[in-house]
């Protein structure tokens, strides 16, 4: 049986999708005595895996080259072997901004292929509550095979934070809900040899909920932030400032900070999967889709505050030459998705700027699905730096020295307030 072969480590685990979430997720099955295989359609991951090379910043190296028990492969007839089959794909939006299904159809389809009695399925991928239930389920059926019965299903939201230093893959509780009693104890048992603790819900809606709110909340205070910053602004005072203040109080707050936009694969993306569902309930989320608009918008007022600053300086945005200092949504991370600097340097170049950028973890920009941008990270120098109206902070990097930057810009857009000296030439956005 395959609570047995978990118990004893005999199980065999199919992680697929050798992404962000993916990649840690097998390393520690791997880790924790599992024969593991990751799956990925992406060759390129498949021969750096291979030849013992981490493509995650975060993730050195050495964890692969020391790694047992571990198999990457494009070969997907693997499943056939597999116990515990995990599912770490993207679930993006459609350019209607409503959810595009299309990854996690397919990998259920090619699971469906293999799919055999006493397996478990997981889904991982962050999604609308209902997924597992209305999508995934209904093309594993399609086997004959009865899902609870003849094999378990369940659902485990990802929780991973690129680059956190104090949580990773092992120490983030884990919050499972399976399709019966059964496929939640299997599936449980599964990330509990693995993960220090699991948390259990009654189902499959509820742990997909259980991410669904987490990012929401992050989305609508970000966005409710960002609005202060823009009338703090108005006011002539610093958000910045208000928020240290804000933050000696020890209860009743919690800081959130303001940015060009927001990021990652999860905050931009989870509340409009949210937000769609409840369409079908004949419900309007409103607080959901003013934050949209808000942290969407983000990008155009930071273009808006460039515009403004340069003109004071007597220089036309039209022409003028900019350099963005950070690709990553986030600080210190090589992770690129749904990052608002994409996004800048679009609207930038649509106005006839002449655009630029450094970051240290992004030497160039990869072929996105919303975006294809053909840009190297180019020398943070000096000389280079001079050569620029405008340096527009958008990853405050802990690398960077602000001083060095403050010293050779004409101009700097700060939208991080990475810069703490206090002059003329600094502008927050």
């Amino acid at each position: 049986m395959l609570k047995e072969k978990i118990e004893k480590r005999k199980a065999v685990v199919g992680i697929i999708g050798l992404g962000y979430v993916g990649l840690p997720l097998a390393i520690e099955f791997a880790k924790g005595g599992f024969r593991t295989i990751g799956l990925d359609i992406d060759e390129r991951k498949i021969s750096s895996l291979k030849n013992k090379r981490s493509y995650i910043k975060h993730i050195p190296s050495a964890n692969i080259k020391n790694l047992k028990n571990f198999e990457a492969s494009s070969d997907f007839s693997k499943l056939k072997n597999v116990d515990c089959v995990i599912v770490c794909v993207p679930t993006p939006l459609t350019k209607m901004k409503e959810p595009d299904m299309s990854f996690v159809v397919k990998t259920s389809e090619v699971i469906a292929e293999y799919l055999h009695k006493e397996q478990l399925v997981v889904l991982e991928s962050t999604t609308y509550p209902g997924t597992t239930d209305e999508v995934v389920k209904p093309i594993l059926e399609k086997t004959k095979l009865k899902a609870g019965i003849d094999f378990y299903l369940a659902f485990s939201p990802e929780r991973e934070d690129p680059g956190n230093k104090q949580y990773n893959t092992k120490t983030i509780p884990k919050v499972v809900g399976g399709i019966n009693k059964i496929s939640t104890e299997i599936a449980s048992l599964l990330y509990a040899s693995v993960v220090n603790k699991i948390v259990l819900v009654s189902s499959m809606k509820v742990a997909e909920s259980t991410k669904m709110l987490e990012n929401t909340f992050r989305a609508v205070n970000i966005a409710m932030i960002n609005e202060l910053k823009i009338l703090f602004d108005k006011m002539g005072f610093d958000i910045w400032e208000v928020i240290e203040a804000s933050k000696t109080k020890p209860f009743g707050f919690m800081p959130f900070y303001p940015g060009p936009g927001w990021g990652g694969h999860c905050i931009p993306i989870d509340p409009f999967y949210l937000s769609w569902k409840a369409k079908q309930y004949n419900f309007q989320t409103k607080f959901i889709e003013l934050a949209g608009e808000i942290n969407t918008r983000m990008p155009e007022y930071v273009v808006e505050k460039l515009q403004d600053a340069l003109n004071e300086k007597g220089v036309a945005l039209k022409n003028s030459k900019v350099l963005i200092l950070g690709m990553a949504y986030k600080k210190d991370s090589d992770d690129i998705r749904e990052s608002p600097s994409l996004e800048l340097i679009e609207i930038l170049e649509k106005k006839g700027v002449s655009v630029s950028y450094n970051d240290p973890y992004i030497l160039k920009i990869p072929k996105m699905r919303r975006h294809q941008i053909e840009k190297k990270s180019i020398d943070l120098t000096a000389v280079h730096l001079k050569k620029f109206d405008a340096v527009l902070i958008s990853t405050d990097h802990s690398c960077y020295d602000y001083d060095f930057i403050l010293e050779n810009s004409k101009l700097i857009v700060d939208t991080r307030n990475a810069v703490k000296k206090k002059d003329k030439k600094v502008i927050k956005a």
